[in-house]
């Protein structure tokens, strides 16, 4: 309606039959047809018209007393001959020209009609003096080395004045690269600095600052570039991170390119705020007026946080519902659903058990030498099972916390990790230096106490009902269908469970205490509940009363409560879609009805009355195909079909549940933006990271322009 109403108003009665996405695609409309009140201007990288934005400003009469604007002008291939007939022309009439040019920037700038149909004005290029070219060719020598220190890691920061001995100035390592560059022969830089003091900064720690926002947002703009000519995408983030002492949440955003490539890429980092309800209004305001993505064309939502942040979260997640119903709340595909469901638990047990875990798989991954004390260890207790030993192995020498089975792992592997600890803090020898024996003994004494074993028994025995399921929505795009039709059996078996709980915590404490016998490990009441209670409780109560009601009952309470939030009524609606997937379609023996699923994505499809049409030769072309095809087995393979546009609504479909968090990037290229973060996180200390540098590094294959950088600089700081 509202591109109807901007054809009209412009008086284009050539585009009238045009439909609004070919609008959007291949017309454009000068900013100046619009009234103040209709543009935003948040960003001094772009122009964002306001929702109700229509035109209504146009000179439809003054090109006619300008006869320039009446012939437009033609681009036309030239033969050798006339070129060089050209130059000699160009040659004989150079002082005409120089006259003529002077004359034109004293005159007044003629109106020109655009393509759109409206009126511009077209200004004159003022030629730059040379002071204002010195200080553009000064300012890109500046960029250039802050871009150089993002792409390599470099902090900006060198040594620290308690490191140096008193009245001895060293430069950062900014500086240093500008005094480097200014020895290598950078003319412009020497001009500018050549009378400076040596021990003065060549540039502040201010118009750093200003210069690396300018960097981050104009690399940033490239990929928001493509989400927006992509129109819809997803949002995901990472667990919170320490950037400088302070907290922060990485996100990136999912789309599809004009390649039909699914990708990932991390766009920034956002300040992280204790109270949920202004993190959301943050959340949203960065998304929406710093970012510019229009949360209309949202279609998915995910949240990969630590514990103790998934409540916060929620509700982060909530309000964006709210606002947006079409942005699904998903599980995001990079993580386990065991390890999302774990660390969302609101139980500090819990809690303090997965950092426990974390903490041993790290100390046993940064030592060779230990992973080969505790295959020692693991091949004396595994003799009569040297298979389940040799598995147990290899397990230790992946990531292990991240498995659907994690907790089952764990309990299995406790016993020898306990031996392995033991021996290593034990050891009188000079094999292992102090700091690893302290770890090694904190380590053991955090294993083999009572509530820490038996909150790991409970984990691994009530996910049990989830693991099958959440190791399907990993899987190939098929496990995902059917994984989708299984949530009703799942909470079935979890609400069985809660019915008869009492039976259920039995068994699961007693597997505790004979796994706490086997360790040497007392049976008894957390120390800190005794302690806070100060000996004022029920004697009667018993360990394991006390663990049903503080652990097993909430627990099972809470993961029923999250499965049916995740796989919410529009969730599995989405997931149904992708019977749309030709391999899913020929084992449901090509019986399907997409179109019931499909009306949540309506507004989304260019033609959305033959839907029931086109879904029907999109299964006829499939089912009667030759011998010698093989259906497309991921929406990676449909959308990459040599004649999916033939089918507009299935190619849009398939788009819109490509982007969903749930689904796997297929092709590992294009989902390296969460690896590089991990990378950069993993490779940088913490007092080192900066939000700016982090987005040139993770980035930095993304092309960038350096004059845009520097104009915008000379416009933003004059």
């Amino acid at each position: 309606l509202r591109c109807q109403r901007w054809v009209e108003n412009c008086r284009r009665a050539d585009l009238e039959d045009k439909t609004p996405d070919q609008l959007n695609k291949h017309y454009r409309l000068c900013a100046k047809h619009f009234e103040t009140s209709m543009i935003c201007r948040s960003s001094p990288y772009r122009t964002v018209l306001r929702d109700n934005a229509v035109p209504t400003i146009f000179d439809l009469t003054s090109h006619l007393n300008n006869p320039h604007s009446r012939h437009r002008k033609r681009i036309k291939e030239l033969s050798e001959d006339e070129i060089r007939t050209l130059k000699q022309q160009k040659i004989d009439e150079a002082f005409e020209q120089e006259q003529a040019t002077q004359e034109c920037n004293n005159s007044n700038a003629q109106n020109t009609v655009s393509e759109e149909g409206g009126e511009e004005q077209e200004e004159e290029a003022v030629p730059l003096t040379l002071e204002e070219r010195e200080n553009k060719d000064y300012l890109k020598s500046l960029f250039e080395i802050l871009i150089l220190m993002g792409k390599q890691n470099i902090p900006l920061d060198g040594h620290t004045a308690d490191e140096l001995p008193e009245g001895i100035f060293a430069s950062d390592n900014f500086q240093a690269l500008l005094e480097y560059r200014i020895n290598g022969g950078d003319e412009v830089l020497r001009k500018r600095f050549e009378m400076t003091a040596v021990n003065l900064e060549y540039c502040s720690k201010t118009q750093q600052k200003q210069m690396l926002e300018i960097c981050e947002n104009c690399i940033r703009e490239e990929t928001l570039r493509e989400v927006r000519d992509s129109h819809f995408f997803s949002i995901v983030t990472d667990e919170v991170v320490d950037i400088a002492g302070e907290e922060h949440l990485p996100v990136l955003v999912r789309f599809v390119d004009e390649s039909h490539n699914l990708r990932e890429e991390f766009v920034g980092f956002l300040p992280y705020e204790a109270d949920p309800e202004v993190l959301a209004v943050k959340f949203h305001t960065t998304i929406t007026e710093k970012w510019g993505l229009n949360m209309e064309y949202c279609r998915g939502q995910a949240y990969i946080v630590s514990s103790g942040f998934a409540s916060k979260m929620k509700v982060v997640a909530t309000r964006l519902l709210e606002k947006y119903p079409q942005a699904v709340y998903t599980l995001c595909s990079s993580c386990a659903l065991n390890v999302w469901l774990a660390k969302s638990v609101p139980v500090v047990g819990v809690s303090i058990a997965l950092g426990t875990m974390e903490e041993v798989c790290c100390l046993f991954k940064q030592s060779p030498q230990l992973l080969v004390e505790l295959d020692n260890t693991i091949s004396a207790l595994f003799q009569d099972n040297e298979e389940k030993g040799n598995e147990l192995k290899e397990i230790c020498r992946s990531h292990w916390t991240g498995r659907h089975d994690t907790f089952e792992v764990l309990v299995e592997l406790l016993q020898a990790l306990v031996l392995c600890l033991d021996a290593v803090s034990s050891d009188s020898s000079v094999r292992w230096n102090n700091l690893i024996a302290g770890r090694a003994f904190v380590l053991s004494s955090a294993l083999t106490d009572f509530d820490f074993i038996v909150t790991v028994v409970i984990m691994k025995n009530v996910l049990t009902f989830t693991r099958a399921f959440g190791r399907n929505l990993q899987g190939q795009t098929s496990d995902v269908f059917f994984a989708a039709g299984s949530v009703t059996a799942v909470l079935h078996s979890l609400n069985e469970v809660m019915e008869n709980i009492e039976v259920y915590h039995e068994f699961w404490f007693e597997e505790a205490t004979n796994l706490a016998t086997k360790l040497d490990v007392q049976i008894k009441l957390p120390g800190k509940f005794c302690r806070a209670q100060q000996g004022n409780f029920d004697p009667d109560l018993t360990s394991e009363n006390y663990y049903k009601e503080i652990l097993s009952v909430p627990t099972v309470e809470h993961i029923i409560q999250e499965i049916k939030d995740i796989f919410s009524e529009q969730h599995l609606k989405a997931l149904k879609c992708l019977s749309l997937v030709p391999s899913v379609m020929g084992q449901l023996k090509f019986n399907t009805s997409e179109e019931h699923h499909a009306d949540m994505f309506k507004n989304d499809l260019p033609n959305p009355d033959t839907l029931s049409a086109e879904l029907h030769c999109w299964r006829i072309k499939w089912k009667h195909r030759g011998k010698d095809i093989e259906l497309p087995a991921t929406i990676y393979e449909a959308l990459h079909l040599p004649d999916i546009k033939f089918f507009p609504n299935v190619y849009a479909l398939l788009k819109v549940l490509c982007i969903l968090p749930v689904m796997k990037v297929e092709n590992e290229k294009y989902g390296i933006g969460r690896k590089r973060l991990k990378a950069y996180l993993k490779n940088t200390l913490t007092e080192h990271r900066s939000s700016n540098l982090a987005l040139l590094n993770i980035n930095f294959d993304i092309k960038h322009d350096l004059d845009l950088m520097v104009d915008t600089y000379i416009k933003l700081y004059p």
